[in-house]
């Protein structure tokens, strides 16, 4: 704990990390976050300039969720206080974290694409000074029959999610909306669009 508390002080120099890009991706339970962060990985398979990263979270993977490390609650408590993370947060009963080796990254100019909840956005802008944030939504309509189709909570508890979807608004610099109520590929390539100007913004910022 105590060599965790003195590494951040004397790391807190570097902040905010700078050359890279950090691309912060949210939005609603049901807009297809991970599905459209698949169509780029799949379309970009070959790009060593751009890092996906594998989040770690204290749930099982299973085929019907992103793939990702898994940690027990307590284990995942350890880990944050050891500096394991770069960046956690807990939302709907979970905890999540990103690796500590993602500032290594942006400090050398990857982009780096991570999906995220909207409440660390704040912690995430002091954290790296090029931040791009992409909210993927969907209509409303779609955002339901999705959340229906995954099975895991009741019409009750879909409805109240959807409304607390609803009172949450993004503000400040560098957020775009990607609409992904539509085939895939509409939403992906508006997305890859996106990848494709923050490798370039990376490789101008390098060489400053």
């Amino acid at each position: 704990m105590v060599s965790a508390l003195i590494e951040r002080e004397l790391s807190a120099e570097i902040f905010p990390v700078r050359h890279g890009v950090f691309v912060a991706v949210v939005g609603p339970s049901g807009a297809g976050k991970d599905t459209v962060i698949g169509y780029a990985r799949t379309l970009f398979a070959d790009e060593t300039r751009l890092e996906f990263v594998r989040r770690v979270i204290t749930r099982p993977s299973d085929a019907a969720s992103e793939d990702h490390d898994t940690l027990a609650d307590a284990a995942f408590v350890e880990a944050e206080a050891d500096g394991a993370f770069a960046i956690s947060w807990e939302a709907h009963g979970l905890r999540y974290g990103l690796p500590a080796d993602l500032d290594w990254s942006v400090a050398n100019g990857h982009v780096a694409v991570a999906n995220v909840s909207r409440a660390i956005i704040p912690a995430l802008r002091e954290r790296y000074a090029n931040l791009a944030i992409v909210e993927i939504t969907a209509s409303p309509d779609v955002l339901a029959e999705r959340l229906a189709m995954r099975g895991r909570e009741s019409r009750g508890e879909v409805l109240a999610r959807l409304a607390r979807s609803a009172n949450v608004t993004l503000t400040g610099p560098g957020v775009t909306t990607i609409d992904n109520s539509g085939p895939r590929e509409v939403a992906g390539e508006r997305f890859a669009e996106l990848l494709r100007k923050a490798m370039a913004f990376s490789d101008i910022s390098g060489l400053i």
